[in-house]
């Protein structure tokens, strides 16, 4: 009966995506390809359209935005937390378009100094906080081994808050370990650049783990949020477009990256002034459980406050259209104050993820498969994936994803993510992005 419930989805999805190959798709493909003049302004793949050009600074526009198709209609209806407690999952079977982000970049009075402003909407949480963001960052590039930046940034907590999106396996969404232990998106100031022509560094210093809903009245004063990163790519001195996932440059000579972070952050409730609710949802157990939740712990237990540490190593290498790729995460999560807490003590989880793609067709068909794994004190959920991914004009500017995910009681989840918290069960999954 589940089965049934997938097999007309996908055969939609391959439908759509098969409009794309005509005359007209391959014309646009031999455009893009030879990046020639078509008008007004010029087009270069990665930063967009330039529609400014002046001996003062130029403007350039890009586009990200994609069509979803999921379905969750074979997941389990409910969950056992791990308390004991028995919770619904409400199944989703949607379309949307998913999300949009406009991006207005360039240099200004100086080639060093760099903006990006953009406007960014989820449209499956619209009604709820932070659906939509207006957001950037100003840089200043003083020399290879030193640019400055503040704004929005990503804490370089694992490899895809490096700054790899979309350059990902899956479209816009991490695999679920990932999810898990990453830190996110805050405002706050930092440094990045090469040490040496293979090994480069990241770091920065936030307001919080993540600030996407949060005000700026719910933010704590200890302003000790930081991150760190360094990768070293010892055999090509590269790993891709922007340190990206699978090999889709097709590397003739082996390319290898070795990576390791660390992050720290002291993390409160983030609540409204006299209220209960709680904003802050970076932080859970790996049951899916808010660490946050008034009486999780036990009745008149409250934690309010509590110290958040992470570190991840991973390890990859690309060849000729194959790429493989592991990252180990740690946490430790302690300090934790508030009422009636003193008796609990801290909270250790780990995990990883394996990552695995072939180019089927150079530039064109890319296979994937994906594991990951959490060790927690609250259960030790499980994920696996096999995807695919199609460039019908041979560029990464238009793909077509398509993905069957198994969860075993996952602990995240999402309006925007394909998976949900205490989902146990297949999802399918499938996109088509434009990012230019």
């Amino acid at each position: 009966m589940r089965r049934s419930r997938f097999i007309r989805p996908l055969v939609w999805a391959l439908a759509l995506a098969l409009v794309g190959h005509s005359p007209a798709a391959a014309q646009m493909a031999d455009t893009l390809a030879k990046g020639k003049k078509t008008g007004f302004g010029t087009f270069t793949e990665g930063t967009g359209f330039k529609i400014a050009d002046t001996e003062h600074g130029d403007l350039n526009v890009k586009l990200f935005t994609y069509i979803r198709y999921l379905n969750q209609l074979g997941l389990d209806d409910s969950y056992t937390d791990g308390f004991g407690n028995v919770k619904t999952v409400r199944q989703r079977q949607d379309i949307q378009f998913q999300k949009v982000n406009i991006q207005f970049l360039g240099w200004l009075l100086s080639r060093k100094f760099r903006y990006l402003a953009y406007v960014w909407t989820s449209n499956t949480s619209q009604g709820q906080g932070a659906q939509v963001v207006v957001g950037g960052n100003l840089q200043y590039r003083f020399n290879q081994h030193f640019t400055a930046g503040a704004g929005i940034g990503a804490l370089p907590t694992t490899r895809t808050t490096e700054g790899s999106f979309p350059f990902w396996l899956p479209v816009d969404n991490r695999v679920m370990a990932d999810e898990f232990f990453r830190g996110s998106y805050t405002m706050g100031v930092w440094a990045k650049g090469d040490v040496t022509n293979r090994l480069s560094y990241s770091a920065m210093l936030g307001n919080n783990l993540s600030q996407l809903g949060v005000d700026a009245g719910q933010l704590d004063n200890t302003m000790d949020t930081w991150s760190l990163s360094l990768a070293w790519k010892p055999t090509t001195g590269e790993f891709g477009k922007l340190d990206g996932f699978g090999d889709f440059e097709r590397h003739q000579r082996l390319a290898t990256r070795i990576g390791g972070h660390y992050t720290h952050s002291t993390e409160n409730r983030q609540s409204q002034p006299d209220t209960d609710a709680i904003e802050n949802s970076q932080i859970r157990l790996s049951d899916g459980s808010i660490i946050f939740t008034p009486g999780l712990f036990g009745e008149g237990i409250v934690v309010n406050d509590v110290t958040y540490h992470m570190a991840s190593a991973d390890i990859g290498a690309k060849f000729r259209g194959f790429s493989l790729e592991l990252e180990y995460y740690w946490r430790l999560v302690n300090n934790l104050r508030g009422p009636e807490t003193e008796g609990l003590g801290e909270f250790r989880d780990d995990g990883f993820t394996l990552l695995a793609s072939a180019m089927v067709v150079p530039k064109q068909l890319q296979v994937y498969a994906t594991g990951s794994k959490i060790y927690g004190e609250y259960g030790d959920p499980s994920e696996f994936r096999l995807g695919v991914n199609w460039y019908p004009f041979k560029s990464e500017v238009v793909r077509w994803n398509a993905q069957w995910i198994q969860l075993r009681h996952s602990p995240v989840g999402g309006n925007s993510l394909p998976f949900v918290v205490g989902g146990n069960g297949p999802v399918l999954h499938t996109d088509l992005q434009v990012n230019f």
